[in-house]
């Protein structure tokens, strides 16, 4: 399984969300993409961006001021 990285820190929203979408493309099904992001929103975003797309949040992990979202492609 391999995990790739993007890095949204200081966008705000809709832009980690936009930019998670197109990353999702480029990553194969079963693989994780780790999406880096500071906006206090995408802690909702996220959530209902997984449930919108078919793909699973596995985790998020709090990396000082920024949170990872990890997620993996099922679609």
């Amino acid at each position: 399984m391999a995990t790739t990285r993007l890095d949204a820190s200081g966008l705000l929203c809709p832009l980690p969300v936009l930019k998670a979408r197109k990353a999702l493309k480029a990553v194969a099904i079963g693989d994780l993409l780790d999406i880096v992001a500071t906006d206090p929103g995408a802690a909702k975003d996220f959530p209902a961006f997984c449930e919108t797309t078919g793909n699973t949040l596995v985790e998020t992990i709090a990396e000082g001021e920024a949170t990872v979202y990890r997620i993996r492609r099922d679609r």
